[in-house]
């Protein structure tokens, strides 16, 4: 994401231009493989059963609670206190089964453009949302669905208190099987900031008094699990009551291996990671033989806005629900407009922190 890459020049580390062309190669199997075929790439499944092993034993958030839709008290109780909560049944079956649809499409059209796997967000990994023109996947109904549903609606009104929060967008990400390095910790929001002329962020104390992490949570972006949440398949890892820390990000050399392992796991498909974007996450290695993915769609507290570009089409916008209308209003474009759709380039390309050393620069 753009904002990760301002946080590493922040902190003097290398990028590599989300903007500069590289040279991906065309993979013409992409469309007649199974999902499930098409990671592993240049590597051996065979060769990482010590490590499957270790993260059986030990991944996974100790006394990880994961709710049900209607305990939304619970819900807020738990966001606040971790930055996160987890929910189970988010998504009925035929919605899981649309969306996961549509992920299996987007996969094999991003990857149909990158037959190394070289990824977004390092070996085997992407961002959906950074792969897109527009930086966002809300022109497609299986996204736009996500924004108003029955089961979570209730609990973002109480996170935000108030039904007045608006739409961001959305997007996601994917692992592949054969992703093997841990993603470093990062957060995706921060205080505002100036680069080359581009406005990152709203919130700056002048005074240096106050930081966005002072504030209530600003931002929320809930990650859709379309397949169950393993030890070995790639879970997202929060290091839980950090939306608030003034702590600076240790480097990934720096890690201790608990933040490592302190993984959303088990958890079912069809659940929801209700995240604070504040709170410090990351991506772990997928080991598996399974494509791991999790769309999502993205909030702004009623109080909150950053630069949000139109991302949906008026069409979308028609079927959505008077309240998902209500939401989407700041990113859909104008009857008389239309919007770009398709893939960067280079996918958005990979910062270099984010990249192995033994990847190319």
């Amino acid at each position: 994401m753009d904002l990760q890459i301002v946080l590493m020049r922040r902190r003097g580390e290398p990028t590599r231009d989300m903007n500069t062309p590289t040279e991906l190669l065309a993979d013409e199997d992409t469309s007649s493989l199974p999902l499930s075929d098409l990671g592993w790439r240049n590597l051996k499944y065979e060769d990482f059963e010590s490590k499957r092993e270790y993260l059986k034993r030990n991944n996974g958030i100790r006394g990880l609670e994961v709710l049900s839709p209607g305990e939304v008290e619970r819900a807020k109780v738990l966001f606040e206190r971790d930055g996160f909560v987890v929910v189970k049944e988010a998504l009925d079956h035929e919605q899981l089964d649309f969306i996961r649809a549509g992920c299996e499409e987007v996969i094999r059209e991003i990857l149909a453009l990158d037959k190394n796997r070289d990824g977004n967000r390092g070996s085997h990994r992407y961002s959906f949302g950074s792969s897109s023109k527009t930086g966002h996947l809300m022109h497609r109904p299986e996204w736009a669905m996500l924004l108003d549903l029955p089961t979570i609606t209730p609990i973002l009104t109480a996170i935000f208190g108030s039904s007045d929060y608006i739409a961001r967008g959305g997007g996601g990400d994917f692992c592949l099987p054969g992703a093997t390095e841990y993603q470093p910790l990062h957060s995706d929001s921060g205080d505002r900031r100036e680069f080359n002329g581009v406005t990152f962020g709203s919130f700056r104390d002048d005074r240096d008094k106050l930081t966005l992490r002072d504030l209530p949570c600003p931002y929320v972006c809930c990650n859709f699990l379309m397949v169950d949440f393993t030890a070995i398949n790639g879970p997202t890892r929060q290091i839980p009551a950090t939306q608030n820390s003034p702590r600076d990000l240790p480097r990934r050399s720096e890690e201790p291996e608990w933040m490592k392992l302190s993984t959303v796991c088990p958890a079912p498909a069809g659940s929801v990671l209700i995240r604070d974007v504040r709170a410090w996450h990351g991506g772990t290695p997928n080991l598996s033989r399974e494509v791991r993915a999790i769309p999502n769609a993205e909030f702004f507290a009623p109080w909150y806005r950053e630069p949000m570009p139109i991302s949906m089409s008026r069409e979308i916008y028609n079927n959505l629900s008077d309240f998902g209308k209500k939401l989407a209003r700041y990113i859909v474009c104008d009857s008389s407009e239309t919007i770009e759709t398709g893939y960067r380039r280079n996918l958005g390309a990979t910062p270099k922190v984010m990249r192995s050393k033994n990847d190319p620069s």
